[in-house]
This record gives C-alpha cells, sequence and structure tokens, in this order.
C-alpha cells in the first residue's frame, strides 16, 4: 500500500501542503508566512514555523506522519554530472568531489545525493559528451558513461528541515531542490507530455524570481533565472494605490478594482516579457537544434492572466497550465501554487 506523504512548500509569502498517496492527490491547503519567519531562504525559528505547521495542518485536517520537504534553490547545488561506471559505495565517495568548485570549508559538512539520469551512455549521444572532430569511431571506441543528477547542500539545512518537522509531529522521509520535484511531476505525466514533444520548459513565476526550466524528456537541459517576480508589481500597485506592499498583494491576486489591467501593471508584464524572451534567445542560441514551443506556467503568478498573455505573445510559445502537470491537476483548486508540494513528493 503506498505511504500518505505530506509535501511540504515554503515560499515567502505562502507555506503550501499536499496529502498525497502514491500518484494521487488528497488534499492541498496554504497557509500566509509570518513576516521575517523566512529570511535568506533559512528558516529563523523552527518552533514558530512547527506551529505554522501545525495549526495548518489542524485547520484543514490533514493527517500524516512522514514529510517530504522542499529545499530552497538558492541553498542547494546543482550539477548534471558524466562520469564513468561505478558500484554505488564509489559514487558515495566520488560524488562530492564534483562540487569543489561550489563548496566552502569541509566536505563532510555537507550531503551529496544523485538521481541516475540514465545507467550507460556513449559520448556522442543526446545529453553525453560531445563527439570530437574525429567523427563516430571515437564514439564508438569512448568509454560508456553514467549520466547523473547530483545535488549538494550544507547539512545544516538538512538538519533545520529535520528538526522543524520533529517538533512538528512529522518524521523527514524525503528532500530535493524544485527541479526534482518537476522532474517527479514529469516522469509521472511521461504518457500525457509525450503527446508535445520531446522538449519542453516550466515557468516558475514566483514571488522574489522567476524561473524557467528546459527539459529533454525527463532529462533536465538548463536553468534560467531572472531575479524579478511577483514582488515588483505588488510594488507597482503599491505606489498607484498608496497603500503597503501587503495590501498590495492582495489587491493583485484578488484583481481588487481590476488592477490586473493598469496601465502601470501592463508596463510591468512587458518588462517581465523583455527579460523572459532575452533568457529564451540565450538558450536558444547555446541550445541551436531546440525545438521548443511549449510552457507550463506554475507558481502565484500564473493565475495574473493578463501577464500570460503578454509572455505568451511576447515569447510566441504555447502556454499550458499548472493543471496538466499534476495528477488530477484540473480537481485541486489553485494548483499552481501546489505544484512543488505535490511533485517532490513523487521525486
Amino acid at each position: 500500500m503506498a505511504k500518505t506523504i505530506l509535501g511540504i512548500d515554503i515560499g515567502h509569502d505562502q507555506l503550501k501542503l499536499a496529502l498525497v498517496r502514491g500518484n494521487r492527490v488528497l488534499k492541498v491547503a496554504s497557509a500566509e508566512m509570518p513576516e521575517n519567519l523566512l529570511r535568506e531562504n533559512r528558516i529563523t525559528s523552527r518552533e514558530s514555523m512547527a506551529e505554522l505547521l501545525r495549526a495548518t495542518m489542524k485547520q484543514n485536517r490533514l493527517r500524516a506522519n512522514h514529510a517530504a520537504f522542499v529545499l530552497p534553490n538558492e541553498a542547494v547545488f546543482i550539477k548534471n554530472v558524466e562520469i564513468p561506471p561505478m558500484t554505488v559505495d564509489q559514487l558515495e565517495y566520488n560524488l562530492p568531489f564534483e562540487f569543489n568548485d561550489y563548496i566552502t570549508g569541509e566536505r563532510k559538512e555537507y550531503v551529496f545525493d544523485y538521481a541516475v539520469v540514465s545507467d550507460y551512455a556513449t559520448p556522442g549521444d543526446e545529453g553525453g559528451a560531445a563527439v570530437g572532430t574525429e567523427g563516430a569511431e571515437e564514439a564508438e571506441a569512448a568509454e560508456p558513461v553514467m549520466e547523473l543528477l547530483a545535488v549538494g547542500a550544507h547539512r545544516s539545512l538538512i538538519e533545520d528541515a529535520q528538526d522543524t518537522l520533529r517538533k512538528a509531529g512529522l518524521r523527514l522521509v524525503r528532500s530535493a531542490p524544485a527541479l526534482c520535484c518537476y522532474i517527479g511531476l514529469i516522469r509521472a505525466q511521461q504518457e500525457l507530455l509525450s503527446g508535445f514533444g520531446d522538449e519542453y520548459g516550466i515557468l516558475d513565476l514566483g514571488f522574489q524570481s522567476i524561473r524557467m526550466y528546459m527539459f529533454k524528456k525527463d532529462r533536465h537541459v538548463a536553468t534560467r533565472v531572472l531575479e524579478v517576480g511577483m514582488s515588483r508589481l505588488d510594488d507597482v500597485l503599491a505606489e498607484a494605490y498608496g497603500v503597503d506592499t501587503h495590501l498590495a498583494h492582495t489587491y493583485l491576486m484578488s484583481n481588487y478594482d481590476n488592477c490586473q489591467d493598469r496601465d502601470e501593471c501592463h508596463t510591468a508584464y512587458d518588462n517581465i516579457a523583455v527579460e523572459l524572451m532575452r533568457a529564451m534567445n540565450f538558450y536558444r542560441f547555446s541550445n541551436p537544434n531546440s525545438v521548443l514551443s511549449d510552457l507550463w506556467l506554475c507558481g502565484g503568478g500564473a493565475v495574473i492572466q493578463p501577464l500570460a498573455n503578454t509572455i505568451g505573445d511576447m515569447l510566441d510559445l504555447q502556454l499550458h497550465p499548472a493543471t496538466e502537470l499534476v495528477p488530477g491537476g484540473e480537481a485541486i483548486e489553485s494548483c499552481n501554487s501546489f505544484v512543488q508540494a505535490i511533485g517532490i513528493t513523487l521525486s
């Protein structure tokens, strides 16, 4: 029998919870994050965070013993790795050395994990090492490689999550960054997504930043990060209405006074779309054989339809709702906000 897992995604403005059994989403819930409870992507008070978790679970009748935790992107190192075939013990020894250029301090202060993308690939295959100018003969003679998605994180980050969840009556059974959450969803929806070709993207319209994840089938190709998020729209509306940014955010998400269609907002949409177009152009320049034509919208900004329309027009791509990424997504209210909390239970 499949285990029931509570997926937990702690954002700057909202806590998102998803109760999942197998590939079935049982219930989702959210709560507003108190100010300063999350600072520089770290929980500032384990006790307060645990209390918020307990209260949200109780209020929404979410019952679980096991939890999966979404790690903040900024606090995790992610790397596509190609190495000679190894045993598990050899991998555990060698994997930390792949992160020498990223970590500071002793390697024992970090934890490392990996997911196998393909067991054995010949250099020159799609996703493998590039074939040199000598041609196919060298590729045939080359040794096979293992393709891995490797992850590294400071040990204290995992310990913070474990302790916080323990105080909330939960046991941490899985933790991974957002990228792994999306890979879990792609694999769960592989049959559906196969109808859109081999290459596609996921656009996470977050509060502080926007991330564009590119995939070929379930293989991660690239991530582009824009240091701009929905908070820019909050600032625009705060100035327009003469209110603080918290109230402006409420205006934005509820479309108070049809504020999403204000001229100031449309100017901000255009600026965001132009930055996305630049990121997309750089991606296509780096991947000249790209046939990307479809993007799935996630995150809080996905419900702002004028923004979505502007992005679709500027990028000339077909946009899809997050409900298509999530099993049973059509039945989940505000599904776009819970994509990572659901995906972490499947990764």
